[in-house]
């Protein structure tokens, strides 16, 4: 079993934290696990500090990290320097080049369409990432199709703004949510 499996098993909400001010109430909140959306090499090693001094797992979306390269090593550079619980990122050759490195990664999917589905599909069996965040989270009917023929986790993340929200998202098939909601944090 995974640690993202893990730690969505413990509790399926997950922090989104895009401004440094939420990271105390996150770290205070009930979510295990912290997304972090924006930030800079500089402050990363103090924000993974609190984070574990916190009992959190933090992943940080890799492409939105200010001051690092977008590459194998930087990924590398990364998971020596600074061992986050694992990444999120957009692009496939991150989600490969985490897998090389056994750096846990989390493909962020923004469904739009049909195509966007299917280009997906196809991403997620190839890279075979750990766990799938599937954006707009409110997209039921695709975490639901995601979720049967993807025998990873599946998170439902961005639009969840209420307990009803996140409640069918998971009902739909996705093992968490992420949010940036503060009310759900700790929901």
């Amino acid at each position: 079993m995974s640690a993202i499996y893990r730690m969505l098993a413990e509790n399926p909400v997950i922090a989104a934290v895009k401004d440094r001010d939420d990271l105390n109430e996150a770290f205070q909140s009930q979510a295990e696990g912290i997304f972090l959306l924006k930030g800079n090499i500089c402050e990363l090693e103090e924000i993974l500090q609190k984070s574990r001094s916190a009992g959190k797992k933090l992943f940080v979306h890799i492409d939105l990290l200010e001051g690092i390269g977008k590459d194998y090593y930087a990924l590398k550079y990364l998971k020596e320097k600074f061992e986050p619980d694992g990444i999120i990122t957009t692009k496939t050759n991150l989600v490969k080049y985490s897998k090389e490195i056994n750096l846990p990664v989390i493909q962020r999917l923004f469904m739009l369409d049909s195509l966007s589905l299917e280009t997906g599909r196809k991403s997620i069996k190839a890279m075979e990432p750990d766990a799938v965040e599937i954006m707009p989270g409110l997209v039921f009917s695709i975490i639901r199709r995601i979720s049967e023929i993807y025998k990873k986790p599946v998170i439902a993340g961005g639009l969840i703004n209420d307990k009803a929200d996140a409640f069918r998202c998971l009902d739909a098939g996705a093992m968490g949510i992420s949010t940036s909601c503060k009310k759900l944090w700790s929901m």
